[in-house]
């Protein structure tokens, strides 16, 4: 059986990852120099594939340590410590002997247990952190990055995932300026910040009134260009001895606006409905079976939203520009013009459209065109 030659939904890596040489190369330069830098792109754009592949091209036996973050799970600041502490006492730690003393080292204060299952190998530690006590010992956990670098003698690039979270969590500011007045002062150790909600990234990287503006590099991931894209799936295909013309190829990730988990996506959908040779009326019922998939799904979206933040998202997707005319107004039921602004910040706080100067879009390009296929149904 051919291997499939398209991977979407994961982190890709190898040949499965498209492009982004520049980008590999301005965050590896990151890396190096120690810039702190937060990435920001809407959803599905390969934030974790690209910093996975910058990680790649580091050195593995002189270059940087790299500890891998993930926040998605934190509700407080008490988790995000605790995910700190492990995370970063898991990834610097070269073995089970050399964790317990990590844990020992930097972490006693917690009275933390290490245990090691059998016969899987992993390990388990545990402790809590009371971040209201007077007495709490988070600084110790924030400063642990720069001490572990200290004392392997190597520079440590730590990588957060989903680092919007902190901005959900009580009282906010302030934890973000505990974060940011900690990390400023290491020497040894460069922060890559990233998340799914470009909106939320933004506000916390961008707003200057932010505790975290001007924090490092702000890095603004930008679409994979329509050629790069065809020239990827015309070799893919190739690799796998099945063939697209460069023009379908075009077409199919024109499709769906060069979106890199949709235009993976439908590569390999059409792929899979084709023997030799992949022709337009393959990537068009591939487009198809997508949307029928995500039909209940974006039902259930646009069930949340309001009558009128349903008409503004049609309007878009219609292309109108004059979103506050009289026309649009009334074709939409948007209400008065001066209802147009509390509906842009409604839609982009739910991280559904992005908001360019006067230039606003639609993040999700299927969701678009179900929009625009079920207008009659969504009454608009």
């Amino acid at each position: 059986m051919k291997q499939v030659p398209f991977q979407y939904g994961k982190i890709v890596t190898g040949k499965d990852f498209t492009d982004r040489i520049d980008e590999t190369r301005h965050l590896r330069q990151n890396f190096l120099a120690l810039t702190n830098t937060a990435i920001i792109s809407p959803r599905r754009w390969g934030k974790s594939s690209l910093v996975e592949r910058a990680i790649e091209s580091l050195d593995q036996q002189n270059g940087p340590l790299v500890v891998r973050l993930n926040a998605f799970g934190c509700k407080t600041p008490a988790e995000f410590y605790s995910m700190l502490a492990k995370g970063t006492i898991r990834d610097m730690s070269t073995s089970f002997e050399n964790l317990v003393s990590n844990t020992k080292d930097f972490l006693s204060k917690l009275a933390p247990k290490v245990s090691l299952s059998e016969p899987a190998g992993q390990y388990e530690l545990t402790f809590s952190v009371d971040y209201t006590s007077k007495d709490s010992y988070t600084p110790d956990i924030l400063d642990l990055p720069q001490q572990l670098a200290e004392k392997r003698n190597r520079n440590v690039i730590v990588c957060i995932d989903e680092f919007q979270q902190v901005g959900e969590f009580k009282d906010s500011v302030s934890f973000q300026k505990t974060l940011r007045s900690a990390w400023q002062r290491h020497s040894r150790v460069a922060y890559c910040l990233y998340g799914s909600k470009r909106n939320m990234m933004t506000h916390i990287f961008a707003d200057y009134n932010s505790p975290f503006y001007k924090f490092g590099d702000l890095f603004f991931l930008p679409k994979i260009d329509n050629r790069l894209w065809a020239e990827y799936i015309v070799e893919r295909f190739q690799e796998s001895q099945k063939n697209i013309s460069n023009q379908t190829a075009s077409m199919l990730a024109a499709m769906v606006e060069n979106h890199p988990y949709y235009v993976q996506q439908l590569a390999q959908m059409s792929w899979f409905r084709c023997e030799d040779i992949c022709l337009e009326q393959h990537v068009c019922q591939a487009f198809d079976a997508i949307l029928d998939m995500l039909n209940m799904q974006f039902y259930v979206l646009a069930d949340s939203l309001t009558e009128r933040q349903i008409g503004f998202l049609m309007a878009i997707s219609n292309g109108e520009r004059n979103l506050s005319s009289d026309k649009v107004l009334r074709k939409y039921h948007l209400g008065p013009s001066s209802s147009i602004k509390a509906i842009k910040q409604a839609l982009e706080k739910k991280d559904l459209i992005d908001i360019s100067g006067k230039s606003v879009t639609i993040q999700d390009p299927m969701f678009k065109e179900w929009l625009k296929r079920n207008a009659k149904i969504l009454a608009v």
